[in-house]
C-alpha cells in the first residue's frame, strides 16, 4: 500500500536539511554536527537514452546548472566519495543537490560506484531521478503482471496526477494529462503501469495497471521513478518536466521556468494580398505566373466588425494580442476608398483594448533594392558592383513617421520595439547574406532596442549593430494570403501535397518537411487538420518555458476569422492542463527581448565556472560574475536578505516563487532566507 506523504519533500527534505546533524555521520576532517553545505547543481549520468537527454534539456532550458557524466566516455571520472563530497572550511559539502540516473542502478547494483553514490544520497539527504525504468520490486512496484499491472503503447493514454501530486510537486497541474498520439500509424509511447507496494507514493496513474510515476522512499533514499519512455518534445514530458525538477532539487534551484504565449498580429491597418486557387499563387507577387506582377484578387482587409470582435474576443478570453501597425498603408487605403476608414475609427476607439507595435509606415522592404525583373529578385547593383542598399533616412522616415503617427493618435506605443516589413533590413538568404548595413544606425538613431526577426531563419537572439538585439518570431501556418478556411486548406495543398495528388511538389524534396498521404477535404480540411496541428505546435512553444512570439496577419482576423479557432484551442487545452497558479505570461516585445538576453548571459556565466550558489540548512548564498541577473526558484515564504532586515522574494508561479535577482546594494551574493 503506497504511503501517504504531507509534505512531497518528504525524506530526502529533512535529510538536506539537516544533513549529517541527523544521521550522526561525520565526513572525514568534519564535526559530525556540522550542518553540511548542499551546492545547487544536479549531477547527471547519462548513457545516451533520449529520457536522459531530455531530463538535461529541461535543465539547461531552465537554467539550472548541472555536471554531465558521460558512462561512453572511457576516460570519465569514477562515481566515488571525493567525486561526490569533500569539506569546505571544515564542513562537510554535498557537490550536487540531486542525481539524474539512466535507471535505478547504471552501475550494477553492488557495485563500488553504486554504492558510492547510494551512501552519498543516504548521507545528505539527496534525491535521485530513475529516468526510465521498468516496473519491479526494486523500484517499489509490483511487476506489471500482478494486481492489475500493465504493460503496452501509451499513445493517446489518459491519465491523472494524484492527490500527492497535485499537493506536491505537481502542484501546478489540474489533473488530467493525456499523452500524445500524432500519428496513429507510429508507435510514440511505450511504458509500464504498476500497483505500488510500501514506501511508493504515485504521482501519476495510468486508467488501468496503476502507477506511471512516484516517489520510492527505501533505506534512507528517495528515488523519483519514472516507467513511460519519453523524449524532451513531446507533451507529456513538458508538462511533466517541471515537476521532475522541483521534485530532483527539492523546490530551491538556480534557474526558473515559465509558461509563455505572444501574438503578433502584423500588417495592421494595411491590406493583403489574396491567394488565387486557380493560379496558385498570389497575383502580385513577381513569381506569380499569370498574374503579370499585379494583384487581380480582391484584397483582403478587417473590417470594423473585425476590429470589434477582436476587443471583445481578448475580453472573454483574458488575452492580449499585439498590434503590428502600418498606419501609412491605412492612410494611402482611407484616401484611395473616399477619405473615409470605419476600420481606423473602431481601432482606434478601442485603442486601450490592444498593444501596439511598431511595422514601419508604408511596410517597405528595408534591405538591399530588389530587383524584380528576375525570379527569384535579387539585389540591385550600384555602377561598381556593389550593393544597392535602402538608405538610412528612408529607414528612419519608416520608423519615425509610423511613431509620430501613432502619438498623434494617442496609441500606446514602446519606442523601443519594432518589426520591419518581411523582417526585411536583417539578413535574407540567399540574395541578402548580410543586414543592409544602414540598418543599425537607423534604429539607434531612432531608440529601437528589439527589432523582430524570423524565428523559421534565425532562432537565436543576436545583435544589429551595438545596440539593438532581434527578437526572434515563430511564423504561423495561418497564411497572410488567406482569410478564408478554403483559401487556406487550398493553398496548404499545394505546397504539402505532391505533384501526384496535385499540388506543388515542393514537399517531396524538401528535407525538413513531409508531403500529405492525400490533399485536404477543401471545405474540411482547416478545421479537422490544420487548426489542430497548429495548436499543437504553439501550445508546445508556450509549455516548454519558451517566450518568443507568434506571428500571424490582420487578415487573419478578418472574413472567415480563421486565426481565433487555433487561438481557442491552444488556450482552451492549456487551461485543460495547468491549475489557475500557473497563468500563461503573454509579455510584449521588449519584456521578451530582455528575458532572451539575461538567459544568454545567465548561460555565459554558467559556461565561465563563476556561479557559486549553495545551501546552508535554510538559507541559500549565490555569487556570480558582477551585474549578471540570477535566475532562482524557491518556495513560497521565502525572503531576501537586505543589508538591514529582508524582502519577500520573488513573484508567484506554479506554486513556487521564482524571478531574475542580483545582489543588493554593498552586499557581494544573493542571501535567501528559506522557511523552516
Amino acid at each position: 500500500m503506497a504511503q501517504s506523504l504531507h509534505r512531497w519533500r518528504g525524506t530526502a527534505a529533512v535529510l538536506g536539511a539537516a544533513g549529517l546533524l541527523a544521521l550522526g555521520v561525520g565526513a572525514p576532517g568534519a564535526s559530525a554536527a556540522a550542518t553540511p553545505r548542499i551546492d545547487l547543481k544536479v549531477l547527471v549520468v547519462d548513457n545516451g537514452a533520449g529520457q536522459v537527454g531530455a531530463i538535461t534539456a529541461e535543465l539547461k532550458n531552465s537554467g539550472v546548472p548541472y555536471t554531465t557524466v558521460n558512462l561512453g566516455d572511457a576516460s570519465r571520472p569514477t562515481i566515488s566519495a571525493t567525486f561526490l563530497s569533500d569539506t569546505v572550511n571544515g564542513a562537510p559539502r554535498a557537490k550536487y543537490q540531486g542525481v539524474v540516473l539512466p535507471n535505478e542502478a547504471p552501475f550494477g547494483p553492488g557495485s563500488a560506484e553504486q554504492t558510492a553514490l547510494e551512501t552519498y544520497e543516504k548521507t545528505f539527504g539527496i534525491p535521485q531521478v530513475d529516468a526510465y525504468t521498468w516496473a519491479h520490486p526494486e523500484v517499489g512496484l509490483d511487476y506489471t503482471d500482478q494486481n492489475g499491472g500493465w504493460a503496452g503503447v501509451l499513445d493517446g493514454a489518459r491519465t491523472q496526477i494524484t492527490a500527492a501530486g497535485t499537493a506536491g510537486p505537481f502542484r501546478y497541474l489540474d489533473g488530467p494529462l493525456t499523452f500524445e498520439d500524432n500519428d496513429p500509424a507510429v508507435q510514440e509511447t511505450y511504458g509500464y503501469a504498476a500497483h505500488p507496494r510500501d514506501g511508493f507514493t504515485s504521482y501519476l496513474d495510468a486508467p488501468i495497471g496503476g502507477s506511471m510515476l512516484g516517489q520510492y522512499a527505501h533505506d534512507g533514499r528517495n528515488e523519483l521513478v519514472i516507467t513511460f519512455a519519453y523524449n524532451q518534445y513531446q507533451k507529456q514530458f513538458k508538462v511533466l518536466a517541471r515537476g521532475i525538477v522541483e521534485w530532483l532539487t527539492q523546490g530551491v534551484h538556480l534557474g526558473q521556468s515559465r509558461n509563455y504565449f505572444s501574438v503578433h498580429v502584423d500588417d495592421v491597418f494595411a491590406p493583403d494580398a489574396r491567394w488565387d486557387s486557380g493560379l496558385n499563387c498570389t497575383p502580385g507577387d513577381i513569381d506569380c505566373a499569370g498574374g503579370n506582377g499585379e494583384d487581380t484578387t480582391t484584397p483582403i482587409r478587417m473590417t470594423a466588425d473585425d476590429a470589434a470582435y477582436a476587443a471583445q474576443w481578448e475580453a472573454d478570453h483574458g488575452f492580449t494580442l499585439d498590434m503590428v501597425f502600418n498606419a501609412g498603408a491605412g492612410e494611402e487605403w482611407k484616401t484611395e476608398n473616399g477619405g473615409t476608414d470605419a476600420l481606423t475609427d473602431r481601432l482606434l476607439a478601442d485603442k486601450a483594448k490592444f498593444r501596439w507595435m511598431n511595422h514601419t509606415y508604408t511596410h517597405l522592404f528595408l534591405g538591399c533594392v530588389q530587383d524584380t525583373t528576375t525570379v527569384p529578385w535579387t539585389c540591385s547593383k550600384n555602377d561598381d558592383g556593389s550593393t544597392e542598399y535602402v538608405s538610412r533616412a528612408e529607414i528612419s522616415a519608416e520608423i519615425s513617421n509610423n511613431n509620430n503617427w501613432a502619438a498623434s493618435h494617442g496609441l500606446s506605443t514602446d519606442r523601443t520595439e519594432l518589426v520591419t516589413g518581411e523582417h526585411s533590413g536583417l539578413r535574407t538568404l540567399p540574395q541578402q547574406p548580410d543586414d543592409n548595413p544602414n540598418l543599425a544606425r537607423a534604429l539607434s538613431a531612432n531608440g529601437v532596442k528589439w527589432t523582430g526577426s524570423d524565428n523559421s531563419r534565425e532562432p537565436e537572439q543576436r545583435s544589429v549593430g551595438n545596440s539593438v538585439l532581434t527578437v526572434p518570431r515563430y511564423p504561423m501556418n495561418v497564411y497572410y494570403n488567406a482569410a478564408k478556411a478554403e483559401e487556406m486548406a487550398d493553398e496548404y495543398n499545394w505546397i504539402y501535397t505532391s505533384k501526384a495528388d496535385g499540388g506543388s511538389g515542393i514537399c517531396e524534396n524538401n528535407a525538413t518537411s513531409t508531403c500529405l498521404p492525400a490533399p485536404l477535404n477543401a471545405a474540411t480540411g482547416y478545421a479537422e487538420y490544420i487548426v489542430p496541428l497548429e495548436a499543437r505546435n504553439a501550445l508546445g512553444h508556450a509549455i516548454g518555458n519558451d517566450p518568443r512570439p507568434h506571428y500571424v496577419h490582420q487578415s487573419n482576423l478578418a472574413e472567415d476569422r480563421i486565426l481565433y479557432p487555433v487561438l481557442d484551442k491552444v488556450l482552451s487545452d492549456y487551461k485543460a492542463i495547468y491549475a489557475d497558479n500557473s497563468p500563461l505570461q503573454n509579455p510584449r516585445q521588449s519584456a521578451i527581448g530582455t528575458e532572451l538576453q539575461r538567459r544568454t548571459a545567465w548561460q555565459a556565466a554558467l559556461a565561465s565556472g563563476r556561479v557559486t550558489a549553495y545551501r546552508v540548512g535554510n538559507t541559500v548564498t549565490v555569487t556570480a560574475p558582477s551585474g549578471t541577473q540570477i535566475p532562482v526558484t524557491v518556495p513560497e515564504g521565502t525572503t531576501k536578505q537586505l543589508l538591514v532586515g529582508t524582502t519577500a522574494f520573488g513573484t508567484p508561479y506554479a506554486g513556487q516563487r521564482n524571478d531574475w535577482t542580483k545582489p543588493e546594494l554593498l552586499q557581494s551574493a544573493v542571501k535567501l532566507n528559506l522557511p523552516a
